[in-house]
């Protein structure tokens, strides 16, 4: 689903330096950009996702211009010798003003938006502490690119590390919080959908093109607090991009991506309309311990929220403990979050954190970890894509 374009409506009307957004009551910097959010429309010069297509790697863990959307997401967990649990999330955002092209004649023009989220849960301290940045694609101040793969905002930035983007390293730092992490595949890349066309709604062009690697060894450090910890755990990489996605009526979607202790993944997104409906395309993927790979519709799954809970900054309630069932695959699952409060205090409040499974896979026990994803509680994201 990947992931909340924040202010994909971005009219950044003489926004030619880098700004940032800290945390509600963390260290003071700049002043967020003037940035008003409106819906963006149509935009015929874009292209669409229409049909299936075949990749090329490390082209396409790079930019597409042509496509006026796309975003590179890494979460995990993690901990450290003593088994003290943390999670984290980096995420890059790259928004069109144009099509076709990543340069301008100017070097200090830009035909591209960048923005990125940066978070960690402390789960000992309970904390989750999250970050904003903004930029524009120019001047080096921002930018992607496929062969070698990267993608950066300032000195937050994620590079390959081997040829085909695989091995790659992840580097964030905001005031007393950081990371610094490897992450290495340890499963191929996963083309989700319909050979990674991945649709929204039943509209033709509601869609996107959506690659993964479910499952990353991980290895590093984070600062918390200005404490520096060795950490080590389980990564996830989301890739997608897109020129329209959401159908007409949809208000915001819930994201799953949990990684068993068998060796499984499963990715599930329920798209929810403003009627409380789900768009009838909602559904995901079962990547099995050898790699391969099960397309789940929505009648394949059963969703039960067990419980909420309800921010005091935003208002919003979050359906945040799920039963989560596929029977055809043996799959009862319950999902935990490992903190209520990991609210992403940015331009359009979400709830993104990591989360604790356990329950029965292929009829057997099991345990796991993973991340969770609910938008459009705060308000609905209809607009904003």
């Amino acid at each position: 689903m990947r992931k909340v374009l924040v202010g994909l409506g971005l009219l950044l009307l003489a926004f030619w330096g880098s700004n940032r957004l800290l945390r509600a009551g963390g260290p003071q910097a700049q002043e967020a950009p003037a940035i008003r959010l409106a819906p963006t429309g149509e935009a015929p010069a874009f292209a669409r996702v229409l049909e299936p297509r075949a990749f090329r790697f490390p082209q396409d863990h790079g930019p597409h211009p042509d496509f006026q959307t796309e975003w590179w997401y890494y979460i995990g967990n993690l901990q450290d010798a003593a088994g003290e649990r943390f999670g984290f999330q980096l995420t890059f955002f790259r928004r069109a003003l144009r099509p076709g092209s990543l340069n301008r004649p100017s070097g200090l023009a830009a035909s591209q938006i960048y923005f990125a989220h940066f978070a960690l849960t402390d789960v000992a301290r309970q904390e989750h502490s999250s970050f904003e940045r903004f930029s524009r694609g120019a001047g080096g101040l921002a930018g992607a690119r496929g062969d070698p793969f990267s993608v950066w905002l300032e000195d937050w930035s994620v590079e390959a590390l081997d040829a085909l983007g695989e091995r790659v390293r992840l580097r964030a730092q905001e005031g007393d919080f950081s990371l610094d992490l490897v992450l290495q595949a340890g499963k191929p890349l996963v083309a989700h959908g319909e050979a990674g066309l991945s649709r929204k709604s039943e509209e033709p062009g509601n869609a996107s093109y959506y690659l993964s690697f479910t499952r990353m060894d991980a290895a590093g450090s984070l600062l918390v607090e200005g404490e520096k910890v060795e950490v080590t755990g389980q990564a996830w990489f989301d890739h997608e991009w897109s020129t329209s996605a959401l159908g007409e009526q949809a208000v915001g979607w819930d994201w799953f991506g949990l990684q068993l202790d068998d060796g499984r993944e499963i990715m599930l997104a329920r798209i929810r309309r403003a009627d409380g409906s789900l768009e009838p395309v909602s559904g995901g993927t079962l990547v099995e311990q050898d790699g391969s790979l099960i397309a789940l519709s929505l009648d394949d799954v059963m969703f039960t929220p067990l419980g909420t809970w309800t921010s005091l900054r935003s208002g919003a309630t979050y359906p945040l403990r799920w039963r989560v069932e596929i029977p055809a695959y043996g799959v009862d699952l319950t999902v935990e979050p490992l903190l209520e409060d990991q609210e992403m205090e940015v331009s359009v409040v979400y709830w993104e954190g990591a989360v604790e499974v356990k329950g029965e896979s292929a009829g057997l026990p099991v345990g796991g970890q993973g991340y969770i994803e609910l938008t459009g509680y705060a308000e609905s994201i209809q607009g904003a894509f």
